[in-house]
């Protein structure tokens, strides 16, 4: 069973100042595709769309605009506003139940790890083949009791029965490092204090700024 079903219209109307109206009236423009099926242009409630959505990976039932079979999809590129983080456009693709399909999962990081520990989550996702009717929602990573210098690399998980890993099982998903002492914190505070300082002495550009004024030249250069 789809976790959601959303009505579609057929879309004749393309181009930016199409989509615009659309959005106006609480609509969304989307594609439908797959199974070597031509694409199809159609417009979605723009409420049930973003509700349906605050799933990862949700299983839609979209309801065909003529009449025809309705047909099973997910979202494969969900496009938001860069502010208001609405969405603008959705590129959805058919799946047919018993097929096993390429999905990124969430992972959820559950327990506490040793006193004196700092948690860094390397990545929040994880790459699974799993079937299309039953995606998980999200992976379980458990960092119960880890101590310093432990590490979690994606073929530790446990991933869902009848789910494979995709990622390379070597990809480090979470790090577990040594809490900093007041000392260190402060020593460190003091040597980017210092750099500034020498910076503005000397027309330099910080370490940081120098860094990053370096990725720029370089992206120019692309």
């Amino acid at each position: 069973m789809a976790d959601f079903k959303l009505i579609a219209e057929r879309r004749d109307d393309f181009g930016k100042g199409a989509a615009r109206r659309l959005r106006r009236e609480d609509k969304i423009p989307a594609v439908l595709y797959g199974h070597g099926e031509d694409p199809v242009h159609l417009t979605l409630d723009g409420h049930a769309t973003m509700m349906a959505m605050k799933m990862p990976n949700a299983l839609l039932e979209i309801e065909s605009p003529d009449g025809a079979k309705n047909r099973l999809a997910i979202a494969r590129d969900i496009q938001r506003h860069p502010v208001t983080h609405n969405i603008e456009h959705l590129d959805l693709i058919i799946v047919k139940r018993g097929e096993k399909i390429e999905v990124e999962v969430p992972v959820v990081i559950e327990g506490e790890a040793a006193p004196g520990t700092v948690v860094s989550v390397d990545n929040q996702l994880i790459r699974l083949l799993a079937e299309a009717t039953s995606l998980p929602e999200s992976v379980e990573i458990s960092i119960e009791g880890r101590g310093v210098g432990e590490h979690i690399y994606a073929g530790d998980v446990a991933v869902p029965e009848g789910s494979e890993l995709v990622d390379d099982p070597e990809l480090l998903m979470v790090n577990i490092s040594a809490e900093l002492s007041e000392e260190q914190l402060e020593a460190e505070l003091e040597s980017d204090a210092v750099d500034e300082e020498v910076a503005a002495a000397t027309g330099a550009p910080a370490a940081d700024e120098a860094e990053a004024g370096g990725e720029e030249a370089a992206g120019e250069e692309e």
